[in-house]
């Protein structure tokens, strides 16, 4: 088992970050490409206290991604149908085909975390939880899929800081919830489900890998780091695309520019203010 790393370090001087942030996404461009043509299902849960830093990893991993075949699941409340639906069922509807990625933005552990902690289900549904978990990750891994679990962990202190941090940014205050602000004032509730949640599902065959998160920057790079290393992913090479040459236009006629509307150019104004 690693061992841990410290809590408090230097922060990642910037252009150290970008150009390995930079060496890393091209790995994941190439990991793709090989999950698409060898037909490989990956999932990958981010799962963590709120404001721990997994959004931030999960738009790291996929903005440079063919959104074809990548895709970000981040499921809203159940419905008043879905709540009689077996738990697993609306997962089970984002679950790759043969070629994509998906990355769950929570997961159905939501049942081990904010459920159990705010009450939204009995003990009885938390306990089958914990017993179905692993047989329904088992299934998933035996039909093939690549199932990978990061838990993204941060202080109680650093939480609390990010949160002020949102309220005072009109950019990011929408990220804030009434259920974020509660999590502050039931910090030791989440900290016992989640002790409980990895001695259940925490297993050799579908094992946690927890991420600290008190530097953003060295959160993500890690994560991706990691998830590369854990896919047995090869250089493959894509069929050759040949560009043919645009023929010439015979006996066409654009019409007058000033026939369409075109959208205003800003731009142009701010290259004037730029240049005096």
């Amino acid at each position: 088992m690693a061992t841990p790393p410290a809590r408090k370090r230097q922060p990642l001087p910037g252009a150290v970050y970008h150009q390995e942030l930079a060496r890393l996404q091209s790995e994941l461009v190439t990991m793709q490409e090989w999950v698409r043509l060898t037909g490989t299902r990956v999932v990958v849960l981010f799962e963590g206290r709120d404001a721990a830093g997994k959004g931030s990893a999960i738009k790291r991993v996929t903005e440079v991604l063919n959104p074809r075949h990548v895709r970000i699941a981040a499921l809203p409340a159940p419905t008043e149908r879905e709540r009689t639906e077996w738990y697993f069922q609306r997962y089970v509807a984002h679950l790759p085909a043969a070629g994509e990625i998906v990355l769950f933005d929570r997961s159905w552990y939501n049942r081990a975390g904010v459920e159990k902690v705010m009450g939204f289900c009995s003990d009885e549904e938390h306990r089958r939880f914990l017993r179905h978990a692993p047989v329904f990750e088992r299934l998933l891994i035996e039909d093939g899929i690549l199932l990978r679990k990061y838990w993204f962990s941060v202080s109680g202190s650093e939480q609390e800081r990010r949160f002020r941090s949102r309220a005072k940014d009109p950019m990011r205050r929408w990220k804030l919830s009434p259920m974020d602000l509660e999590s502050l004032l039931r910090w030791e509730d989440y900290s016992r489900a989640k002790d409980e949640m990895m001695a259940h599902t925490d297993l050799d065959a579908s094992p946690w890998f927890v991420v600290e998160s008190e530097d953003k920057k060295a959160s993500r790079l890690n994560t991706i780091a990691h998830l590369l290393s854990t896919i047995p992913y090869e250089a493959l090479e894509p069929p050759r695309v040949k560009v043919p040459h645009r023929p010439d236009a015979v006996g066409y006629e654009r019409p007058p520019r000033g026939d369409q509307r075109y959208v205003p150019d800003v731009a142009a104004r701010l290259r004037l203010r730029g240049a005096s």
